[in-house]
Protein backbone atom coordinates (compact mmCIF):
# COMPACT_ATOMS: atom_id res chain seq x y z
CA UNK A 1 0.00 0.00 0.00
CA UNK A 2 2.29 2.59 -1.12
CA UNK A 3 0.63 5.64 -1.90
CA UNK A 4 3.53 8.42 -3.42
CA UNK A 5 6.07 8.63 -0.73
CA UNK A 6 4.11 6.70 2.22
CA UNK A 7 4.70 3.42 2.77
CA UNK A 8 2.58 1.17 5.07
CA UNK A 9 3.52 -1.81 6.72
CA UNK A 10 3.73 -4.33 9.62
CA UNK A 11 6.59 -5.37 11.79
CA UNK A 12 6.68 -8.99 10.44
CA UNK A 13 4.44 -11.06 8.62
CA UNK A 14 3.76 -14.45 10.54
CA UNK A 15 0.05 -13.86 12.26
CA UNK A 16 -2.86 -15.19 10.85
CA UNK A 17 -4.77 -13.91 14.26
CA UNK A 18 -8.26 -12.21 14.94
CA UNK A 19 -11.82 -12.50 13.96
CA UNK A 20 -10.89 -11.46 10.69
CA UNK A 21 -7.82 -13.54 10.12
CA UNK A 22 -5.42 -11.49 7.22
CA UNK A 23 -4.60 -14.76 5.49
CA UNK A 24 -6.75 -17.08 3.86
CA UNK A 25 -7.59 -19.91 6.19
CA UNK A 26 -6.00 -22.49 2.92
CA UNK A 27 -2.85 -20.48 3.11
CA UNK A 28 -0.08 -22.39 3.83
CA UNK A 29 2.59 -20.58 6.24
CA UNK A 30 5.84 -20.84 3.39
CA UNK A 31 3.33 -18.94 0.86
CA UNK A 32 2.93 -15.83 4.23
CA UNK A 33 5.41 -13.25 2.93
CA UNK A 34 4.50 -13.40 -1.05
CA UNK A 35 0.91 -12.77 -0.03
CA UNK A 36 1.82 -10.06 2.33
CA UNK A 37 3.81 -8.60 -0.66
CA UNK A 38 0.68 -8.08 -2.65
CA UNK A 39 -0.89 -5.95 0.13
CA UNK A 40 1.56 -3.97 1.70
CA UNK A 41 4.84 -2.39 0.29
CA UNK A 42 7.64 -3.07 2.90
CA UNK A 43 7.58 -5.78 6.11
CA UNK A 44 9.85 -4.51 8.98
CA UNK A 45 11.77 -7.71 10.36
CA UNK A 46 12.97 -8.10 14.03
CA UNK A 47 16.76 -8.43 15.18
CA UNK A 48 16.59 -12.48 14.35
CA UNK A 49 16.71 -11.36 10.78
CA UNK A 50 19.78 -9.02 11.52
CA UNK A 51 21.89 -10.90 13.47
CA UNK A 52 23.57 -13.88 11.59
CA UNK A 53 21.23 -13.81 8.63
CA UNK A 54 22.49 -16.27 6.30
CA UNK A 55 22.22 -14.85 2.44
CA UNK A 56 20.02 -18.04 1.42
CA UNK A 57 17.34 -16.85 3.76
CA UNK A 58 17.34 -13.17 2.95
CA UNK A 59 17.59 -14.02 -0.57
CA UNK A 60 15.14 -16.29 -0.77
CA UNK A 61 12.27 -14.05 0.79
CA UNK A 62 13.26 -11.44 -1.79
CA UNK A 63 12.48 -14.37 -4.27
CA UNK A 64 8.91 -13.96 -2.76
CA UNK A 65 8.36 -10.73 -3.08
CA UNK A 66 7.11 -7.95 -5.37
CA UNK A 67 10.20 -6.20 -6.98
CA UNK A 68 9.68 -3.09 -5.51
CA UNK A 69 9.21 -4.64 -1.97
CA UNK A 70 11.41 -3.03 0.82
CA UNK A 71 12.60 -4.40 4.19
CA UNK A 72 13.64 -2.61 7.14
CA UNK A 73 15.75 -4.24 9.80
CA UNK A 74 15.61 -3.55 13.46
CA UNK A 75 17.59 -4.49 16.02
CA UNK A 76 17.44 -4.00 19.55
CA UNK A 77 20.99 -2.57 21.16
CA UNK A 78 21.32 -5.47 23.81
CA UNK A 79 22.63 -4.45 27.93
CA UNK A 80 25.35 -6.49 28.49
CA UNK A 81 25.54 -6.61 32.68
CA UNK A 82 28.15 -6.66 35.01
CA UNK A 83 28.34 -10.76 36.57
CA UNK A 84 28.85 -9.26 39.75
CA UNK A 85 26.10 -6.81 40.31
CA UNK A 86 23.61 -7.15 37.37
CA UNK A 87 24.22 -3.67 36.62
CA UNK A 88 25.05 -2.28 33.20
CA UNK A 89 27.95 -2.43 32.27
CA UNK A 90 27.90 -2.43 28.55
CA UNK A 91 25.89 -2.49 25.45
CA UNK A 92 26.45 -4.86 22.33
CA UNK A 93 24.76 -4.80 18.52
CA UNK A 94 25.78 -7.34 15.48
CA UNK A 95 27.23 -4.63 13.85
CA UNK A 96 28.88 -7.34 11.91
CA UNK A 97 25.38 -9.16 11.21
CA UNK A 98 23.91 -5.97 10.18
CA UNK A 99 26.18 -5.23 7.99
CA UNK A 100 25.89 -8.61 5.88
CA UNK A 101 21.78 -8.20 5.98
CA UNK A 102 21.96 -4.45 4.70
CA UNK A 103 24.50 -4.97 2.13
CA UNK A 104 21.93 -8.31 0.63
CA UNK A 105 19.20 -6.03 0.57
CA UNK A 106 20.91 -3.04 -0.98
CA UNK A 107 22.36 -4.99 -3.98
CA UNK A 108 18.93 -6.17 -4.70
CA UNK A 109 17.53 -2.92 -4.12
CA UNK A 110 15.38 -4.20 -1.59
CA UNK A 111 16.73 -2.32 1.82
CA UNK A 112 14.24 0.53 3.15
CA UNK A 113 16.52 1.19 6.39
CA UNK A 114 18.56 -0.27 9.61
CA UNK A 115 16.41 0.88 12.78
CA UNK A 116 18.59 0.70 15.87
CA UNK A 117 16.03 0.46 18.81
CA UNK A 118 17.57 2.15 22.47
CA UNK A 119 16.01 0.68 25.22
CA UNK A 120 15.37 2.67 28.10
CA UNK A 121 18.01 1.58 30.18
CA UNK A 122 20.27 3.51 27.06
CA UNK A 123 20.40 6.71 28.96
CA UNK A 124 22.19 9.72 27.95
CA UNK A 125 25.60 10.00 28.71
CA UNK A 126 28.89 11.10 27.12
CA UNK A 127 29.96 7.20 26.82
CA UNK A 128 27.00 6.05 25.53
CA UNK A 129 26.42 8.49 22.87
CA UNK A 130 30.21 7.84 22.03
CA UNK A 131 29.11 4.70 21.44
CA UNK A 132 26.24 5.43 19.82
CA UNK A 133 28.25 7.19 17.60
CA UNK A 134 30.72 4.74 16.65
CA UNK A 135 27.75 2.28 15.60
CA UNK A 136 26.25 4.44 12.98
CA UNK A 137 29.73 4.91 11.70
CA UNK A 138 30.09 1.73 11.25
CA UNK A 139 26.90 1.66 9.21
CA UNK A 140 26.89 5.18 7.48
CA UNK A 141 27.03 3.11 4.41
CA UNK A 142 23.35 2.15 4.88
CA UNK A 143 19.95 4.40 4.91
CA UNK A 144 19.68 4.81 9.37
CA UNK A 145 17.22 5.47 11.70
CA UNK A 146 17.44 5.43 15.55
CA UNK A 147 14.59 5.21 18.34
CA UNK A 148 15.16 6.24 21.24
CA UNK A 149 13.27 4.67 24.13
CA UNK A 150 14.50 7.60 26.80
CA UNK A 151 13.09 10.88 26.18
CA UNK A 152 16.36 12.46 27.39
CA UNK A 153 17.74 11.78 24.03
CA UNK A 154 15.17 14.15 22.36
CA UNK A 155 17.59 17.62 22.70
CA UNK A 156 19.00 20.04 20.49
CA UNK A 157 22.49 18.14 20.47
CA UNK A 158 21.54 15.28 19.87
CA UNK A 159 18.64 15.82 16.57
CA UNK A 160 21.50 18.26 15.01
CA UNK A 161 24.02 15.75 14.60
CA UNK A 162 21.60 12.94 13.77
CA UNK A 163 20.40 15.58 11.15
CA UNK A 164 24.24 16.17 9.87
CA UNK A 165 24.71 12.54 9.11
CA UNK A 166 21.28 12.36 7.66
CA UNK A 167 20.01 9.56 10.17
CA UNK A 168 16.48 9.40 10.74
CA UNK A 169 14.86 9.92 14.29
CA UNK A 170 12.09 6.66 14.93
CA UNK A 171 8.56 8.86 16.29
CA UNK A 172 6.82 5.48 18.27
CA UNK A 173 3.17 5.76 19.19
CA UNK A 174 3.50 6.51 22.54
CA UNK A 175 0.95 7.94 24.80
CA UNK A 176 1.58 11.51 24.36
CA UNK A 177 1.82 10.84 19.83
CA UNK A 178 -1.46 13.06 19.49
CA UNK A 179 0.75 16.15 21.09
CA UNK A 180 3.98 15.76 18.55
CA UNK A 181 4.91 19.33 17.00
CA UNK A 182 7.67 19.38 14.49
CA UNK A 183 9.68 20.84 16.84
CA UNK A 184 9.65 17.75 19.12
CA UNK A 185 10.38 15.35 16.89
CA UNK A 186 11.85 17.13 13.71
CA UNK A 187 12.90 15.45 10.12
CA UNK A 188 16.38 14.39 10.81
CA UNK A 189 16.65 12.34 7.55
CA UNK A 190 15.86 11.52 4.22
CA UNK A 191 12.81 9.56 5.46
CA UNK A 192 10.28 9.43 8.40
CA UNK A 193 10.19 6.43 10.06
CA UNK A 194 7.07 5.79 12.25
CA UNK A 195 5.86 2.93 15.18
CA UNK A 196 2.75 2.38 16.35
CA UNK A 197 2.71 -0.05 19.35
CA UNK A 198 -1.47 0.32 19.51
CA UNK A 199 -0.61 0.63 23.44
CA UNK A 200 -2.25 2.96 26.04
CA UNK A 201 -0.80 4.91 28.63
CA UNK A 202 -1.45 1.45 31.25
CA UNK A 203 -0.22 -0.72 28.93
CA UNK A 204 3.09 0.99 27.60
CA UNK A 205 4.99 -0.76 29.98
CA UNK A 206 3.82 -3.67 30.50
CA UNK A 207 4.68 -5.82 26.92
CA UNK A 208 3.28 -8.58 28.47
CA UNK A 209 -0.52 -7.50 29.14
CA UNK A 210 -0.43 -5.67 26.08
CA UNK A 211 0.06 -8.53 23.78
CA UNK A 212 -2.88 -10.27 25.69
CA UNK A 213 -5.27 -7.15 25.47
CA UNK A 214 -3.72 -5.71 22.04
CA UNK A 215 -5.09 -2.12 20.89
CA UNK A 216 -7.21 -1.52 17.79
CA UNK A 217 -6.69 1.87 16.45
CA UNK A 218 -10.17 3.61 15.77
CA UNK A 219 -10.97 5.43 12.79
CA UNK A 220 -11.07 8.68 13.99
CA UNK A 221 -7.50 7.96 15.71
CA UNK A 222 -5.81 6.84 12.64
CA UNK A 223 -7.11 9.81 11.30
CA UNK A 224 -5.85 12.45 13.61
CA UNK A 225 -2.10 10.63 13.60
CA UNK A 226 -2.13 10.90 9.56
CA UNK A 227 -2.74 14.42 9.50
CA UNK A 228 0.45 14.31 12.35
CA UNK A 229 2.35 12.34 10.12
CA UNK A 230 1.76 14.22 6.83
CA UNK A 231 2.54 17.14 8.92
CA UNK A 232 5.70 15.91 10.38
CA UNK A 233 7.29 14.97 6.80
CA UNK A 234 6.09 17.48 4.34
CA UNK A 235 9.95 17.77 3.11
CA UNK A 236 10.70 13.53 3.11
CA UNK A 237 11.40 11.55 0.26
CA UNK A 238 9.84 8.45 1.73
CA UNK A 239 8.02 8.03 5.18
CA UNK A 240 7.69 4.59 6.51
CA UNK A 241 4.82 3.47 9.17
CA UNK A 242 4.82 0.29 11.03
CA UNK A 243 2.09 -1.03 13.35
CA UNK A 244 3.23 -3.24 15.65
CA UNK A 245 -0.09 -3.97 17.56
CA UNK A 246 -0.17 -7.35 16.35
CA UNK A 247 -2.77 -8.85 18.83
CA UNK A 248 -6.21 -10.04 17.43
CA UNK A 249 -5.36 -9.17 13.82
CA UNK A 250 -5.01 -5.13 14.58
CA UNK A 251 -1.61 -4.94 13.01
CA UNK A 252 -3.40 -5.42 9.30
CA UNK A 253 -6.59 -3.80 9.84
CA UNK A 254 -5.04 -0.55 11.01
CA UNK A 255 -2.92 -0.69 8.45
CA UNK A 256 -5.17 -1.04 5.54
CA UNK A 257 -7.34 1.69 7.09
CA UNK A 258 -4.43 4.46 7.71
CA UNK A 259 -3.17 3.48 4.05
CA UNK A 260 -6.67 4.33 2.87
CA UNK A 261 -6.74 7.89 4.86
CA UNK A 262 -3.28 8.64 3.61
CA UNK A 263 -4.33 8.35 -0.41
CA UNK A 264 -7.16 10.79 0.65
CA UNK A 265 -4.64 13.49 1.91
CA UNK A 266 -3.23 12.53 -1.22
CA UNK A 267 -6.15 13.76 -3.80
Amino acid sequence: MAQGRFYVGTSGFMFNVGKDAFYPKELESKDFLRYYSLVFPFVELETSWASGAKSSSLLHMVTKTNPDFLFALRTVVKEIRSPANGDVDGWQVDVEGLQTAASILTAEGRLATIVLRLPHSFVYTERNRLYLSQVCSSLDLFPLAVEFGNDAWIQERVLGELARRRISCVIDDGPEFDTLTPNQAPLTGDFGYFRFEGKTRELWWDADLAEEHGYAYTAQELKKKAFVIDSLTRKAKRVFIVFANKAEGDSTRNARKLAEILRGLAE
